[in-house]
């Protein structure tokens, strides 16, 4: 009998510092501007991203020191997920809280961290970062993607 892979045997919150990081498909849809509509609470992404994301390779560039760097940077967790309503549909951190299973394209299914963005989820090549583009300026960069 095979043995099921770490993300569908354990909880968010059973799994090592090292499997929580593999759940990141690099796509990099979580470190862009999101905007809130005061009114309905509806949440709308950009294509603006956080300056500490390298735009090509979807990946932050000083993850360490990240949430000292950039003061609304937030901090996925296992405690946390479940309430970060925003998260994409295709977030492995959120399937997996939810109990569904990862996208074929998945790094840790697929084998290759290309994977993401061969299938066109990632952002890269498709955002500008904020040091370009003037807050006041956010609305004029909503996007809608589909998940």
């Amino acid at each position: 009998m095979a043995v099921k892979p770490f993300w569908v045997r354990k909880t968010l919150a059973e799994m090592t510092a090292e499997e929580w990081e593999s759940l990141c498909d690099g796509c990099g849809r979580c470190c862009l501007a999101k905007l809130e509509d005061e009114d309905d609470g509806e949440v709308y992404f950009t294509s603006v991203s956080c300056r500490l994301l390298d735009t090509q390779t979807c990946r932050c560039t000083d993850y360490a020191n990240r949430l000292a760097q950039v003061p609304d940077c937030v901090a996925l967790g296992p405690d946390t997920v479940a309430a970060i309503h925003w998260l994409p549909g295709t977030c492995a951190y959120r399937l997996v809280a939810e109990g569904r299973p990862l996208y074929p394209w998945h790094p840790l299914l697929s084998g290759s961290p290309e994977s993401v963005h061969r299938a066109g989820i990632s952002v890269r090549g498709r955002v500008i970062s904020e040091a370009y583009v003037p807050e006041a300026d956010l609305e004029d960069h909503i996007i809608h993607w589909v998940d």
